[in-house]
C-alpha cells in the first residue's frame, strides 16, 4: 500500500496587509501551486486563513477537491501560561490520513511552516514513523531579510521574541549583542506588529552604537522596505514602523 507524505506547503507573507497582497503567481512558484491544489487533507495553523489562502490558490491552480469539501485540522496549542506540552497521541492522529496512503499538507500563517512557525512536532513525528517529507519552494521572511540586511550571513541565529517587559527585554538584547560580537554572529528577532515600534525602540536604546541593526518590514508586499544602518545613524535619523506590517529585526556587533 502507498504511504502518504506530509507536504510542507509554504504560505505567502502578505498575511494581513491590507491592499498590499500580489498576484499568487507572482509570490509562489507554480509548482507548488499544482502540489498544493491536488491536496485534499490538511494540518493547519487556522482554518479559516487556510481556507482563504486556498481560496486564492483555486483562483490561479483549481483545487481537486473544493474547498467545503477539504479535510482540515488545526495545530493543537498549549494552553496559555503553561508549559505542559502536546501528547504525542494527538501528533499521531493528525497524521492518520497517511497511514491511509494519502497525502497531507501542513500550512502555516506565513511563510514556511515550522521556520518561525508551529509545525516541527508534527514533522518530527512523521520522521519518527518513517513517513516521507516534503518541503515545497516558497519565500521565508528571515532569509530573504538576511539576505537583505546586508549583516553576517554566514553565522546566524533566529531568537524569535525577546521579553516584553522593558528590563528584562533591554538585558536580553544586550546578552545578544555580546554574542554577537564574541561569535561574529547576526541575530534575528521577530515581535507581533503593534509591538514592532517598542522594539525598534528598545534596540536603538540597549545595543552599542557601531553595532549594525537592519530592520525589514512587509516583505514581498508592494509596502516592502528594508533599512541596514549603525545604531549611531538610525538615532540620528529614526525611522517609525507601521503597527499592521510584519517586522523581522537582525543585528550584529561591532568587532
Amino acid at each position: 500500500m502507498r504511504r502518504g507524505r506530509l507536504i510542507l506547503v509554504p504560505n505567502t507573507l502578505d498575511f494581513g496587509i491590507a491592499g498590499a497582497a500580489a498576484p499568487l503567481d507572482d509570490l509562489l512558484p507554480r509548482s507548488t501551486l499544482r502540489a498544493a491544489a491536488a491536496l485534499s487533507h490538511w494540518v493547519v495553523e487556522n482554518a479559516k486563513s487556510a481556507r482563504a489562502f486556498l481560496k486564492r490558490v483555486d483562483a490561479v491552480q483549481p483545487l481537486a477537491t473544493p474547498v467545503q469539501g477539504l479535510q482540515m485540522q488545526e495545530l493543537p496549542r498549549p494552553p496559555k501560561g503553561g508549559k505542559a506540552s502536546i501528547p504525542t497521541e494527538q501528533w499521531q492522529a493528525l497524521l492518520a490520513p497517511l497511514r491511509q496512503g494519502l497525502d497531507l499538507g501542513l500550512l502555516s500563517e506565513a511563510g514556511l511552516p515550522a521556520v518561525a512557525d508551529p509545525g516541527s512536532n508534527l514533522v518530527a513525528q512523521a520522521h519518527r514513523e518513517g513517513f516521507e517529507v516534503l518541503t515545497l519552494a516558497g519565500a521565508s521572511s528571515l532569509v530573504l531579510a538576511l539576505a537583505a540586511s546586508g549583516l553576517q550571513g554566514q553565522s546566524f541565529a533566529f531568537i524569535g521574541y525577546l521579553p516584553v517587559e522593558a528590563t528584562a527585554r533591554s538585558a536580553r538584547i544586550r546578552e545578544l549583542e555580546q554574542r554577537s560580537r564574541k561569535e561574529g554572529q547576526t541575530q534575528i528577532a521577530i515581535e507581533t506588529p503593534y509591538r514592532n515600534q517598542a522594539l525598534l525602540e528598545a534596540l536603538l536604546a540597549a545595543l552599542q552604537e557601531g553595532s549594525q541593526l537592519s530592520v525589514s518590514r512587509a516583505l514581498t508586499t508592494a509596502e516592502a522596505w528594508t533599512r541596514s544602518a549603525r545604531v549611531a545613524d538610525w538615532r540620528r535619523q529614526p525611522s517609525s514602523l507601521p503597527g499592521d506590517q510584519p517586522a523581522i529585526f537582525s543585528w550584529l556587533a561591532s568587532a
